[in-house]
């Protein structure tokens, strides 16, 4: 089977969890986190796919030998507590933004039939939208839980560096998480994927 296009045929599911690890928590601007129940949101959507049977992938980010958060030598390239997969469960670690470019995801995916894709993570705009957008692109259909993803404000790209959270959320020009949902919502609804909440998923 070829791995460039997701087969009409397959009809399993994968949760893909991105980037809920410890670096993020590490950043000074985690106090301004759009979903600090995050942890939560997503062991609710691991309790479920287990339950389901569907497969449970990890997506880890890392950026070796930069010396930052996402340095593994760091010690912090790993899920937040109270998250980690358990066995079977495929880990994958990721240098780009979507969880495709840079590691073996579609091949897990064809090699477990799976035809649809349950997104969830961080960021919500980041690495969690351009994966559902690469994902739809290679055919699978995508459930984008947006209340299962989490962000922080951006700053203004002419904003000087280095300032503090207070004084990056004090500027005007800063975009807030609300508008950075609401922004990721309305660009992929309907068009990449289906925007659904964690309720919405354990009700069925």
């Amino acid at each position: 089977m070829e791995i460039t296009q997701a087969s009409a045929a397959t009809t399993r599911t994968a949760l893909i969890v991105i980037d809920v690890q410890e670096s993020f928590r590490r950043y000074d601007n985690w106090p301004a986190v759009s979903n600090p129940q995050i942890v939560e949101q997503v062991d609710r959507l691991v309790r479920l796919a287990r339950a389901k049977g569907d497969l449970v992938v990890w997506v880890l980010h890392s950026e070796p030998g930069t010396g930052n958060l996402f340095d593994p030598a760091l010690g912090h390239v790993h899920p937040i507590e109270g998250l980690a997969p358990i066995d079977g469960e495929p880990v994958v670690t990721k240098t780009s933004h979507n969880a495709f470019t840079t590691t073996n995801l579609q091949q897990l995916l064809v090699q477990h039939g799976v035809g649809e894709l349950v997104i969830c993570g961080i960021r919500t705009e980041q690495c969690c939208e351009t994966t559902t957008r690469v994902g739809s692109d290679l055919g699978y259909q995508v459930v984008f839980v947006t209340d299962a993803t989490a962000t922080h404000p951006i700053e203004h790209r002419d904003a000087p560096a280095g300032r503090s959270l207070a004084e990056i959320l004090a500027d005007p020009r800063t975009l807030g998480t609300a508008e950075i949902i609401a922004r990721t919502e309305y660009a992929l609804a309907g068009r990449f994927a289906r925007i659904a909440t964690v309720a919405e998923l354990e009700q069925g």
